[in-house]
């Protein structure tokens, strides 16, 4: 049997302190590898962000005004005679030609008025016919009695009667005449009252709805039974403001230049649905007045409308090109931040190191803000991750897609 021998205690003592320092030495090596960890955690990467270049050039300067659409002629249909409706001769909100029935009215007490015109006139006629007999008759005897009376074969009275008579006939003549001039006038009247009981298209456009309906009692105090617009152009209405008005009509200071300015104006129609109208429209006129309640001048503009897509009472955004602004300073709307009433843009230096700096920004175009103060050609602008920066930081900065974002 095999005896393991125990080893000196000085032996013993001496391992268990090699040991130890082992130990140790492990877990100082142990605690720099973390510290070290800890430190490299400490200092993330740059972060990154798009920039894009503050590019200089002439731009147009648009202004944008609510629009209001109307019919370029706007006919109502009201009735001109009373009577009540017989029927309706159109479908509502459908195109109509000038001259096509929309509503008849009741024809009937009307042909009979104009049947019994017709007939006066016929008595009146009757009237003149034995009343010129009449006259020829008196006529003849004043021819035979002038000389018979000269001749002192017929009596002076009997001459004189026979002129009395030929006088009183021509008066009836005249007075027949007379009354055939207001049968015949009655005629006229009884024939347009019966042509009123047609209530027809006054121009070719849309027709509205009907307000009245079949067998509804109208008169002349009635209002519309309906209205025809004409549509194609179209007519859009919308407010500049006063100063608006003068600054343009100031740069254009004789009217042919004025009016060679106006004709060069294409408006856009911004739809309610966000859609740009695929037509541009042009100047029509402007109102005679300044309306004193807004301090604003109404502005009619005419928009091509083949289809009538385009109908009355629609409203839109009309946009126009007022003036070109010169070596415009362009950077992106989502660049700059706005806080507390100012305007602010990070800006990216040669060294990658951010710098917030206060703007003053002027009109916008399109995506774009024009920066009046406080920015130079060139130089590079947080476009995206502008949350991410702060004055100072080292970025890591990309090219902005803008294309990508638009999308």
């Amino acid at each position: 049997m095999l005896r393991i021998k125990s080893l000196p205690r000085w032996r013993s003592r001496i391992t268990s302190e090699r040991a130890s320092s082992i130990l140790a030495l492990l877990a100082v090596s142990t605690s720099t590898v973390l510290l070290g960890c800890q430190r490299a955690a400490s200092s993330p990467p740059s972060p990154e962000v798009e920039v894009v270049s503050v590019v200089q050039k002439d731009v147009p300067i648009f202004g944008e005004w609510i629009g209001t659409l109307d019919g370029f002629t706007n006919a109502d249909v009201k009735a001109q005679v009373t009577g009540y409706l017989l029927r309706q001769g159109y479908q509502e909100g459908a195109f109509v030609k000038k001259g096509q029935l929309l509503f008849e009215i009741d024809p009937r007490p009307f042909q009979a008025a104009l049947d019994q015109a017709k007939a006066q006139l016929m008595q009146t006629q009757a009237q003149l016919a034995n009343a010129e007999a009449t006259q020829m008759q008196a006529q003849l005897n004043v021819n035979k009695y002038t000389p018979l009376a000269q001749q002192q074969a017929a009596s002076q009275q009997d001459l004189d009667n026979a002129v009395q008579t030929n006088v009183a006939a021509k008066a009836t003549v005249l007075n027949s005449k007379a009354a055939i001039q207001a049968a015949e006038a009655a005629v006229k009247t009884a024939q347009i009252n019966l042509d009123f009981t047609r209530l027809i298209a006054p121009i070719d456009g849309i027709a509205g709805q009907a307000q009245l309906q079949v067998g509804a009692l109208v008169n002349t105090s009635s209002s519309a039974i309906t209205t025809v617009s004409t549509v194609d152009p179209i007519k859009v209405y919308f407010t500049v403001s006063e100063p608006e008005y003068l600054d343009w009509n100031r740069r254009f200071p004789t009217e042919a230049t004025l009016e060679a300015a106006n004709k060069r104006v294409r408006l856009e129609l911004i739809l309610a649905d966000g859609s740009t109208y695929p037509r541009d429209g042009t100047f029509y006129f402007a109102d005679r007045q300044v309306n004193q309640s807004t301090g604003a001048v109404r502005i009619a503009g005419l928009f091509p409308n083949p289809g009538n897509i385009l109908r009355p009472g629609g409203y839109g955004r009309v946009r126009a090109a007022v003036r070109v602004q010169k070596d415009a300073l362009l950077v992106p709307q989502r660049a700059v931040s706005e806080l507390q009433g100012s305007y602010q843009v990070a800006v990216v230096d040669d060294e990658n190191k951010v710098s917030i700096r206060t703007v003053t920004v002027g009109d916008r175009v399109g995506t774009q803000w024009i920066v009046a103060e406080g920015l130079k050609r060139g130089e590079r602008v947080v476009a995206e991750g502008v949350q991410k920066v702060r004055p100072g930081m080292q970025v890591n900065p990309k090219p902005f897609a803008a294309e990508a974002k638009e999308r």
